[in-house]
C-alpha cells in the first residue's frame, strides 16, 4: 500500500516537469524592491507570472509571441534573466533574449533543486518553483554568459545529429543478427541508407571546418597532438568553444574531469569527478585511449600512475584531464604539439 502511494506521489511530482519545457525568472531593479517575472514554457505557449505583483499571462510559443515577450522584457531593463535548462528546448527564447542584449543565464535544474532542499523547501509546485528560483538568483547571482555564435551552434547540431545516426546504425546492425529472414532486406536497406547519410554528414562537417579560418587554425593545432583525431576535434570545437580561453582548473571542471575532494575531519575520501559536459567526456575518453598508446607524454603519465598502484580507470581519467589541459594551453598560446625525447634533453651548465 505504501509502495503504491509512493509511486502515485512520484508520478504527480514528475507531471509538471513533463508538461513544462523550462522556466525563466526575470529580475529587474525597483525602488521598493526587486520584481521577479516567471515563465513556464511549454511547446505551445509561454506562461508568464510577475512577482510580487502577481500578474500572469500567456504567450504563444511562436516567433511573434517570443518577439512580443522580448519587447516587454526590454522595457523593464532587467539585471538578469535566469532560465532552467531543458534539453535544448530553451534555445529559441534564449537566442531571442540574447539578441536583444538582455543578460541571460541558464542554470542546471539540479542546482536549483539542491538549493531548494538546502533552504528547507522540499515541496515542488509551479508557485514554489518561482519562489525558489528567484531566491536562487538573488543568493547565487549566476553570471550571464554569451551564447555561442551561429556557426558554432550549427556545428554542434550537426555533430549531435552524427552521433544519433551512429547510434541508429549500431542499433540496426544489432537487430540484423536477431531478426527473421523476411525483414533482413528491410534492415539492410536501412543500414545502407544510414551509412550513406553518415558519409554525407562527414563531408558536410569537413566543409564547414575548412570554410572558417578560425576553426581551420584550431583544427590544425589540435590534430598535431598524437591521439587527437577528427571526431575529438569536432566535439571540442562544437561542444567546448571555451577551450583556450579558461584556466586549467575551469576547463577541467567544465568538461567534468576535475577531481573533487570528499574530506571530513580526519577522513580523507576518494577524489571523484562528476558533472560537466558528458558529450565532451565521451569523445575525450576515446581520444585518451589512443593517446595512452601513441602519445609519449600521456603514455608515460599513464604508465607511472598504474605503476604507483592506481586503478586503470582512475589513471585513464587523470590522463583525460592532462590531455585536455594540454589542448587548452595549445589553443590559448597558439602553439602546435612539441615533444622533446629524453635523449635530446641536456642539463643546464
Amino acid at each position: 500500500m505504501r509502495k503504491g502511494g509512493n509511486l502515485h506521489q512520484r508520478g504527480r511530482e514528475l507531471a509538471p516537469i513533463r508538461n513544462e519545457a523550462y522556466k525563466i525568472y526575470l529580475e529587474t531593479p525597483d525602488i521598493k524592491g526587486k520584481e521577479l517575472q516567471r515563465i513556464d514554457v511549454a511547446k505551445a505557449r509561454l506562461d508568464v507570472a510577475i512577482r510580487p505583483t502577481g500578474q500572469q499571462w500567456q504567450v504563444a510559443y511562436t516567433e511573434k509571441g517570443i518577439q512580443g515577450l522580448v519587447d516587454q522584457f526590454a522595457d523593464l531593463h532587467p539585471t538578469l534573466v535566469l532560465l532552467e535548462a531543458s534539453g535544448g528546448l530553451e534555445l529559441l527564447i534564449v537566442t531571442a533574449l540574447a539578441a536583444a542584449g538582455l543578460p541571460v543565464a541558464v542554470v542546471n535544474p539540479r542546482q536549483v533543486r539542491d538549493f531548494a532542499k538546502a533552504t528547507g523547501e522540499l515541496a515542488k509546485t509551479d508557485v514554489l518553483d518561482a519562489q525558489v528560483l528567484a531566491h536562487f538568483a538573488e543568493a547565487v547571482r549566476p553570471t550571464p554568459r554569451s551564447l555561442p555564435d551561429t556557426e558554432t551552434q550549427t556545428l554542434a547540431a550537426l555533430v549531435a545529429r552524427r552521433t544519433q545516426v551512429i547510434s541508429m546504425l549500431v542499433a540496426e546492425k544489432n537487430r540484423l543478427y536477431a531478426s527473421r529472414p523476411p525483414v533482413h532486406q528491410r534492415i539492410q536497406t536501412h543500414i545502407a541508407w544510414l551509412k550513406q547519410e553518415l558519409d554525407e554528414m562527414d563531408r558536410g562537417l569537413n566543409e564547414a571546418l575548412h570554410k572558417s579560418p578560425i576553426w581551420r587554425e584550431k583544427e590544425n593545432l589540435l590534430r598535431t597532438v598524437p591521439g587527437v583525431g577528427p571526431q575529438l576535434t569536432l566535439s571540442l570545437l562544437a561542444y567546448l568553444p571555451e577551450l583556450g580561453t579558461l584556466n586549467r582548473k575551469s576547463i577541467a571542471a567544465l568538461a567534468g574531469v576535475a577531481p573533487f575532494n570528499r574530506d571530513s575531519g580526519t577522513l580523507r575520501g576518494k577524489r571523484t569527478v562528476w558533472g560537466g559536459r558528458s558529450r565532451i567526456r565521451t569523445s575525450l575518453y576515446m581520444g585518451t585511449l589512443v593517446a595512452t598508446r601513441y602519445n609519449p607524454v600521456i603514455n608515460t603519465f599513464y604508465q607511472r600512475l598504474v605503476a604507483a598502484g592506481k586503478p586503470k580507470k582512475v589513471a585513464l581519467t587523470a590522463c583525460m584531464r592532462k590531455l585536455l589541459i594540454i589542448l587548452n594551453a595549445m589553443l590559448k598560446h597558439h602553439t602546435s604539439w612539441q615533444y622533446l625525447t629524453p635523449q635530446l634533453l641536456r642539463p643546464c651548465s
